[in-house]
């Protein structure tokens, strides 16, 4: 028993240590905020054809011998230059006769990657939605979106913004295929269902398909050291439940409630975009790893997202877009310090439930 007390109050002592930094950086975040406007942010393009082909000439080099590499530079130049005489009679054809080839000659497919890692609040889905609506603006149905995820959830109306954002993609018709690395789970697994195709690594996870919510109550504390506590509200169930006033079985009762409701948006929004998945057996809050997950209908293929990208790298044209924007060093640091926080927060959030599976 002394052991969890001194324990407890080493972790107070960090907590209020850790929060505290962050007040102090949001304060000079604050005052630089003020004198200097930030860059509102820039898409940035990269074509991964390019880099595959870079990485393997940078093998090719390094293998190669002298006279190996001469005789392969020599059949190169001779391959580019047959290449380029092909591509003139191609564009004389297609010149002579664009209607016919515009019929008969299909576009080469384009595949759109974009990335999104998913901290509580779900922060990145301001970039994702410049993203998005920066790849709209020239993809056609015969092309590809490919959303690399990575969350472990979060917050469900950040969640729910992001998995909209996503909508916005298979409302225009578009492929969509969310690529699953690490982890989907809760808000994650949300955006991914929202997919037509969902790829995941054999060790993946994917699931917890339910709500949860959890704070602590100092009543008693406070009671105990003649501490009033006092809360005003207008609305029965403005304030169900409390961290510092005494929960009623009322309060308990309409926030478990609340919760349920919750948890039943949940499962109608996995089972209307992935109809293939007995929502009883899934949305229990369980997680599955990819190769069980597949077997459940949580996913679709088992592959990582390199290997799902590079198999398609001699029939398409594949982009990888990112918005990404300068920040001031007040920014910077602001951001370090939230990153320090949520990190904390998700470290102690993982020991007290993933220790149950893992």
């Amino acid at each position: 028993m002394e052991f969890l007390t001194e324990y407890g109050l080493f972790l107070a002592k960090t907590i209020t240590f850790v929060a505290a930094i962050f007040v102090i950086v949001s304060l000079v975040v604050s005052v630089g905020g003020r004198n200097k406007k930030s860059d509102k942010g820039h898409i940035e393009v990269t074509k991964l054809n390019e880099k595959f082909e870079h990485l393997r000439d940078s093998l090719r080099d390094a293998m190669l011998d002298d006279d190996e590499y001469k005789e392969f530079e020599k059949a190169e130049k001779k391959r580019l230059k047959e290449e380029k005489s092909q591509k003139k009679k191609a564009a004389k054809e297609a010149e002579k006769n664009k209607a016919e080839d515009s019929a008969t000659q299909p576009e080469r497919k384009r595949v759109f990657v974009l990335d999104f890692h998913g901290d509580i609040k779900a922060s990145e889905v301001e970039c994702l939605r410049e993203e998005i609506t920066t790849v709209l603006t020239l993809a056609k149905s015969t092309d590809e979106v490919v959303v690399k995820v990575e969350s472990g959830g979060g917050m469900v109306h950040s969640y729910g913004l992001a998995s909209s954002q996503l909508a916005r993609i298979t409302g225009k018709n578009i492929p969509l295929t969310v690529c699953v690395d690490k982890v989907a789970a809760s808000g994650g697994y949300m955006m991914a269902c929202v997919a037509n195709k969902i790829v995941a690594a054999p060790f993946a996870i994917l699931g917890s398909i339910g709500v949860v919510a959890q704070l602590p109550n100092f009543h008693k504390l406070l009671k105990k050291n003649d501490i009033d506590y006092e809360m005003f509200t207008a609305g029965e169930y403005k304030r169900t439940v409390t961290m510092f006033g005494e929960n009623t079985e009322k309060g308990r009762s309409k926030f478990v409630e609340e919760l349920e409701d919750t948890h039943v948006l949940f499962k109608e929004f996995v089972g209307e975009h992935r109809p293939q998945v007995d929502i009883a057996k899934v949305a229990t809050g369980e997680v599955w790893f990819g190769l069980r997950a597949k077997s459940v209908n949580l996913v679709d293929e088992l592959q990582t997202s390199d290997e799902y990208l590079f198999s398609q790298i001699d029939n398409a044209d594949i982009y990888e877009v990112e918005y990404s924007f300068k920040k001031s060093l007040p920014e910077k640091l602001g951001i370090a310090a939230q990153g320090a926080v949520d990190r904390l927060l998700m470290t102690w959030w993982e020991r007290l439930n993933i220790s149950r599976w893992f």
